[in-house]
């Protein structure tokens, strides 16, 4: 039994409904059946259901008193059998409504509802719900697609599909098979096409087989009667029948005899080159049909701009030239005078035709021209030229006096008297011209006269500025360097002297000429730089920093006389700048004259009597050559009258390289009480401790040497009071504990090192390599990241982090090494030794030349590049970089200071610790290799 509830409010009691005996859930529905339909729903179907969508069908109309009668009979039919469902007696909304597009069939439920934000939200996330699980779909539906359509193609191939592999054995098919395929009856539509073609045959005229004939016969004679159709004035009778090929032999002899006597090179008359003949032959360009057309068109195009515009006379140079690149040079010619007869008035088709005429012609020609123009230059200039004898080229000035360049070639032309005429003439013709004031003075300095030349400069710039032409100062020091390249030395002396003032603040003369001198120095204008220099020494006499850039100069370009002569007049007007007083003895010490050496500095003695370079530098000229008497009391004459610690350091190290070891410790304790700060002398001092206990060792006494090495570290902590901030004394404090009790006690100093200096590479990265070292890779790396988070900019590090990774992370890690520090050459020189390794020889040489050349003064950059070229390089580059390193003399680099300072290698010259740092590098990379397998 069913209970059902009444749908009026006022009704609560439930109806009972016997169930019907009839089982509806298994019996088919009604026609136009849809489920829901009574209780207000329109019903719905998916296409998954029935496929494509189709209209619904039409419904007959129930009405509510049919529906609400059904509803009274308490859901049974007239017929007392269940009706498949219980319906209600009153909707409430009409089942005919208008569909709502935002609410569907509800508009009436929800009529009276508001659309707020919470409802935007959740239709906002049910439609991102949507998007979501179409997404997940799309794969599969997809993959279904592509599944449904190879499905397809595979039952319906195309025509091209299905004889592919039938093409594709096309290729072997030889020629006599493509010949024989008509032989095949393969009965398909081609064959069938063929058989139901109508075949004719008609047969060929006499008149067209005679013509096949008299084409293809060989004629060896000439006919006679041909001949006088043709016109030819021989008569009948007196034409005789001329055998072609007997004349062909006859014009081959005739060829053979002219060539043998050309080439008779016994009586000395050879004119035809015989080898070179067949050469020339051979050479010569065999047209083809496509430029033939080109030619043709180009032709006609150019025929008619010369003919629509026969004043044009661009047109008739370039049909000249077309013909002559066409090896047709009469033609050529023959167009270039039309065109001249056209364009009287244009020198540019003179010129050509000049050009394009026999050398015999070519005056006749240009003077037709110059007759025509007689105020052209250029016709005048390249008659001139044509001319072999001077005296009948100065023609040109007659009528062309305003133009400067033929006044100036006549002048060239002339002897000194007359052109000296010729110039005042321009002169007079020309006022404002300043290229014939220069020519003057050149003119002068060529025949000696180099006194007027100033003068004939500063009196031209006068009487341009009376004419009112403004000086350019850039175009008259342009000039000057004109002047340098033609050897007028004096003209550009005079030149930069009267102009490199002229628009110039006062204030702005020293920086603007020193700029000056600098940039013809870096252009190869070796004069004007050092006639730039001589006018700003006469302004500022005084100033040290000029006569040093001036005594640069002439070291890099100049002799040891003019040199000398510099830093003559440097110490003159300025005698108590020590550089030059230290230059001029160095130069003199180089050239091997010591006793000129030691005269100079001591005029620099009485000059700077007080002066610890001058004093240093005299203990080194002495020491050098062998003198240490000499040397040994000059430097305690430095250190009685209150040298600084240098001195101290200067007089240790001399007892040391003499191997007086007691005056040794005792200059460096008398030093250190007297200068505690001089962290130079500490570091001597623990050094020579460790020089101690190291030949302790090689002895085999452990007690001195843990005595040594127990000073040297007292030494070390003396120091660190002293000056704490001393990286130095850090590392080789670490150094010592390492040796005596191992690593930890080192990694102990150096984690001390780095909280007392942070921020400083040189601490991060012996700590890195200490943990290398023993073999702790996992460690140093964990160092590495931090230190560079430390000193983000730092090229020591990040080369050591490019050689710390391993070779497929290199690429990257150079990459953002050079975005931090692009101009180390720290990491230049670690970038060339990935293009070294990888083999890329030319990249290699460029990083490492561009390591060297930003910082000099490392000698390890120095080294690297001379192993490269000697493992890739020739000779020359060899030499090459041997000799710059020379001129350069290197003092800074991790390995060049090491060796340099080694006691073993005191006074030895720059190319044999170059040498030797090679050595050391060679040594290292094996190493390195050895502990890698």
């Amino acid at each position: 039994m069913i209970f059902v509830v009444s749908p009026n409010p006022n009704i609560t009691t439930l109806h009972a409904v016997r169930k019907p005996p009839f089982d509806f859930l298994n019996s088919k529905p009604p026609p136009n059946y849809v489920a829901g339909l009574g209780r207000g729903s329109t019903g719905f179907t998916t296409r998954s259901d029935i496929g494509p969508a189709r209209a619904a069908p039409d419904l007959p109309d129930r009405s509510s008193a049919t529906i609400a009668g059904a509803a009274v009979g308490g859901g049974i039919g007239t017929g007392g059998e269940y009706d498949g469902d219980v319906e209600v007696e009153d909707k409430g909304y009409d089942e005919n409504q208008t569909f709502d597009e935002f609410e569907g069939n509800d508009v009436g439920l929800f009529a009276s509802a508001e659309y707020d934000e919470d409802d935007k939200e959740a239709d906002a996330v049910w439609e991102a719900i949507d998007m979501r699980m179409d997404s997940r779909r799309k794969d599969r539906r997809e993959a279904r697609m592509k599944q449904e359509i190879e499905k397809y193609r595979a039952s319906n191939p195309k025509i091209t599909e299905q004889f592919a592999d039938l093409k594709r054995k096309l290729y072997s098919l030889s020629a006599e098979d493509w010949e024989n395929l008509d032989k095949f009856e393969s009965g398909g539509y081609s064959s069938r096409i063929k058989k139901k073609r109508f075949e004719s045959f008609v047969p060929v005229p006499d008149t067209l087989l005679d013509k096949a004939r008299q084409e293809q016969e060989h004629v060896t004679a000439l006919d006679p009667k041909s001949s006088a159709a043709n016109g030819s004035k021989t008569p009948w009778a007196q034409t005789p029948v001329t055998d072609l090929t007997a004349v062909g032999e006859g014009r081959g002899t005739v060829l053979s005899l002219k060539l043998d006597r050309l080439s008779d090179s016994v009586s000395g008359m050879t004119n035809v080159d015989p080898k070179g003949y067949l050469t020339v032959l051979n050479s010569m360009k065999i047209t083809s049909d496509a430029e033939i057309s080109d030619f043709k068109k180009a032709r006609l195009l150019l025929r008619s701009v010369t003919q629509t515009n026969p004043k044009h006379a661009p047109g008739w140079i370039a049909a000249a030239r077309l013909e002559e690149l066409a090896g047709k040079l009469q033609v050529a010619r023959q167009l270039i005078q039309r065109g001249c007869e056209e364009c009287l008035k244009n020198e540019d088709v003179w010129l050509e035709a000049c050009r394009l005429a026999n050398p015999d012609e070519a005056k006749t020609v240009i003077a037709q021209g110059v007759k025509s123009i007689p105020n052209s230059v250029k016709l005048w200039m390249q008659a001139a030229k044509l001319e072999l004898d001077d005296a009948n080229g100065a023609g040109a000035v007659e009528c062309c006096p305003l133009h400067v360049e033929l006044w100036l070639a006549l002048a060239r032309l002339e002897t000194y008297v007359n052109a000296k005429k010729v110039l005042n003439r321009a002169r007079e013709r020309l006022p404002k011209e300043p290229a014939i004031w220069i020519t003057a003075a050149k003119l002068e300095e060529a025949s000696g006269n180099t006194s007027m030349v100033g003068r004939i400069i500063e009196r031209g710039i006068r009487a341009l500025q009376r004419e009112g032409l403004a000086i350019d100062r850039e175009a008259w020091m342009k000039e000057a360097e004109a002047a340098e390249c033609t050897g007028s030395v004096a003209t550009c002396q005079a030149i930069v002297h009267n102009t490199i003032g002229i628009g110039v603040e006062e204030e702005d003369w020293k920086r603007t000429w020193v700029a000056d001198a600098e940039e013809c120095e870096k252009r190869g204008s070796i004069e004007t730089s050092r006639a730039i220099y001589a006018h700003t020494l006469t302004v500022f006499l005084t100033d040290t920093s000029i006569w040093l850039k001036a005594a640069q100069l002439e070291k890099s370009h100049g002799t040891r006389e003019s040199l000398d002569a510099l830093l003559r007049k440097a110490v003159t007007y300025r005698p108590q700048a020590e550089i030059p007083w230290l230059m001029g003895a160095k130069e003199k010490w180089l050239a091997g004259d010591v006793p000129a050496a030691r005269a100079i500095l001591q005029e620099a003695y009485a000059a700077i009597p007080n002066s610890e370079k001058i004093w240093l530098e005299a203990f080194k000229l002495e020491f050098e050559n062998h003198e240490p008497e000499r040397a040994r009391m000059l430097l305690a004459k430095a250190r009685e009258r209150g040298g600084t610690g240098r001195v101290w350091m200067k007089s240790a190290i001399f007892e040391r390289e003499l191997g007086n070891i007691e005056e040794e410790r005792r200059l460096l304790d008398e030093g250190l009480r007297q200068f505690p700060s001089f962290f130079k002398l500490w570091l001597m001092l623990g050094q020579l401790e460790e020089r101690l206990a190291e030949n302790a060792k090689q002895l085999d006494q452990p007690e001195k040497w843990l005595d040594h090495m127990k000073e040297a570290r007292k030494v070390y902590e003396s120091g660190l009071k002293n000056c704490p901030s001393c990286v130095p004394f850090w590392l080789s404090l670490a150094n010592l504990e390492e040796e005596m009790n191992g690593s930890s006690k080192a990694r102990a100093v150096l984690t001390m090192a780095r909280k007392k200096n942070p921020q400083n590479p040189e601490v991060w990265l012996a700590a890195v390599r200490a943990e290398v070292k023993h073999g702790y890779k996992k460690e140093a790396d964990i160092l590495m990241a931090k230190a560079l988070q430390e000193c983000p900019n730092s090229g020591i590090l990040w080369a050591a982090s490019i050689e710390m990774v391993p070779r497929p992370q290199r690429k990257t890690k150079t990459m953002d090494a050079l975005k931090k520090a692009d101009n180390d050459p720290h990491v230049i020189a670690a970038v060339a030794k990935l293009f070294w390794h990888d083999g890329k020889v030319d990249k290699a040489r460029s990083w490492l030349n561009r390591a060297v050349t930003l910082h000099p003064c490392i000698g390890d950059f120095w080294a690297l590049c001379y192993k490269f070229e000697l493992q890739h390089g020739t000779e020359e580059s060899q030499k090459d970089v041997l000799e710059r390193c020379v001129a350069t003399e290197p003092r800074h680099g991790e390995k060049w200071q090491a060796i340099s300072k080694a006691l073993e290698n005191s006074h030895q010259p720059t190319e044999s610790i170059l040498k030797k740092v090679v050595v050391a590098l060679g040594k290292e990379e094996g190493a390195a290799e050895k502990n890698k397998h």
